[in-house]
């Protein structure tokens, strides 16, 4: 590679980072490397929160939420339509700064954008919607309803695969429930965080009048992760990450009380009934196995077919799989681009070889290298046929491994299905009415989220997403997920002369 292209992507970055209004001094200074998985070279130094600053940060942020608290829900609502505006304009130049930072392909950076764009669409609808319900009481001339208040600091813990959706997720819904945020990223992808930032506060300047530290983000390691979980001012943390992330921060949110909303870790499955189309079936299967290189928590990670239709399917799959085009995710034609970074690739591996071990055949995994560069890590998707569902198939390796196992009955497809500690993300191809019922019945899929004749990834804004069992409980994003930003009061209302006792109790006094 040469001293030319170094400076090229550095420049590149630094000018999306300069449209999109962030100071230089934000990320040419400081002890964080910034690098990019395009070509794994260093594009930015940013500079990170202390423990002093992030107490700070904590505090303005208290300090803001009684005031916006008081502020009216639809006006909430119009900061959030403004912000939307910001990301809307924003659209090309932070989509395509979300592929130089994470390596999605174009398509995926501004479609992540797009999520952002349409959950403040959303949110902003949503601040003339939160109404309560008003309940019949058993006492004469009361009346009894429920009123929904904003309920604090909500704390964001933000992973690097999608590195400001899930913030918007969150954040559009706490600001407009009338929250305030605090924003910890991912290390590996602090600069479009920097980026979401900027343009916040150039809505909330059009906005006027927003308190200081409504919004404040605060990149760091995991001390300041640790601050922000430990806070008595923060009694909402909503954190994206792993299990072994989840396990440390759920017990010590429920030592204070805290509310936690955890997106933890997918092993996700799809079942692949006789009847099935498989046109459409290869379709979805690839891009949920292959799509941001197998780095979404709802990745399509098993595969479960019917015995009948295997040896059709599986010739299909590798042909899929061993023409893809792995390369430069900037490119026209390209569907999968690189790994995060070094410690991936290794993990994949690793998984690869304990497969291999086990006696399993293995179409792919390799590393290549279409840009002539040993500092990123291109592999190519890898297809494991494996006679059962070992060990090592129900942990969750975050890359693109799809494990294929065969079934002769539905009973035992669901079976293997459900037999994972991870429930987020679900699917099965069927044109049987009665599969399809049952696989979304209460005996069928256990997960969050449970799909028919479509994949297990890209899931829309307007349903609420997350998951079971180890992946954490949480939801976020769409439907009544709202709900967790705020506190609920029951109000009774006697506007008459007597006082009657519920359940017939009866207290007189002289």
């Amino acid at each position: 590679m040469t001293t030319d292209s170094i400076v090229s992507m550095e420049q590149e970055t630094h000018h999306l980072l300069t449209l999109l209004g962030v100071p230089a001094s934000q990320y040419n200074s400081g002890n964080l490397a910034v690098h990019t998985p395009l070509t794994g070279e260093v594009i930015a130094h940013v500079p990170e929160a202390n423990t002093a600053a992030a107490t700070e940060a904590i505090t303005a942020a208290h300090k803001a939420f009684l005031e916006w608290r008081t502020v009216p829900a639809p006006k909430r609502g119009e900061l959030i339509r403004l912000l939307g505006e910001e990301f809307r304009a924003a659209l090309p130049t932070l989509g395509n700064l979300v592929t130089i930072e994470t390596g999605k392909l174009l398509s995926e950076g501004f479609g992540e954008v797009q999520e952002m764009i349409d959950i403040c669409t959303f949110a902003a609808g949503l601040s003339r919607q939160f109404a309560g319900l008003t309940v019949p009481s058993e006492r004469a001339q009361h009346r009894m309803m429920e009123t929904w208040h904003p309920l604090g600091v909500v704390g964001i813990i933000s992973a690097f695969n999608f590195p400001v959706a899930v913030w918007s997720w969150n954040a559009a819904l706490a600001l407009v429930c009338g929250d305030a945020v605090v924003w910890k990223p991912s290390e590996k992808t602090p600069l479009t965080a920097l980026a979401v930032q900027a343009l916040f506060e150039r809505a909330a300047a059009k906005f006027g009048g927003v308190p200081h530290g409504l919004s404040t983000l605060l990149i760091g390691d995991a001390a300041v992760g640790q601050q922000i979980v430990d806070s008595p001012l923060i009694p909402l943390v909503s954190a994206t990450g792993s299990t072994a992330m989840g396990r440390a921060v759920a017990p010590k949110l429920a030592e204070r009380f805290a509310r936690a909303i955890l997106e933890l870790g997918g092993n996700n499955a799809a079942i692949i009934c006789p009847s099935a189309d498989l046109d459409l079936a290869l379709r979805a299967i690839a891009f949920s196995a292959m799509g941001t290189a197998g780095q979404r928590c709802t990745t399509l990670r098993r595969l479960i077919v019917h015995e009948s239709i295997y040896p059709t399917l599986i010739a299909r799959l590798k042909k899929v799989f061993a023409s893809i085009v792995v390369g430069d995710p900037r490119k026209a034609g390209t569907l999968v681009g690189p790994l995060i970074d070094e410690r991936s690739f290794h993990a994949m591996q690793a998984a690869l070889d304990e497969a291999r071990s086990s006696g399993a055949t293995i179409t792919g995994g390799e590393r290549v290298n279409p840009l002539g560069d040993s500092l990123a890590f291109y592999v190519r998707p890898a297809l494991v046929e494996i006679s059962a569902q070992t060990e090592f198939v129900k942990r969750e390796t975050f890359a693109p491994i799809l494990y294929v196992m065969k079934y002769s009955r539905f009973v035992d497809a669901l079976t293997l299905h459900n037999d994972v500690p991870q429930g987020l993300s679900s699917a099965i191809f069927t044109t049987n009415l009665r599969e399809a019922e049952e696989f979304l019945s209460v005996t069928g899929s256990d997960c969050g989220i449970a799909n028919v004749n479509i994949g297990t990834s890209g899931a829309e804004i307007g349903g609420a997403f997350g998951g079971e069992k180890e992946t954490g409980g949480g939801r976020e994003s769409g439907s009544d997920a709202w709900k967790q930003y705020m506190r609920r009061t029951t109000n009774t209302i006697n506007y008459g002369h007597e006082l009657p006792l519920a359940q017939g109790v009866s207290f007189d006094i002289e």
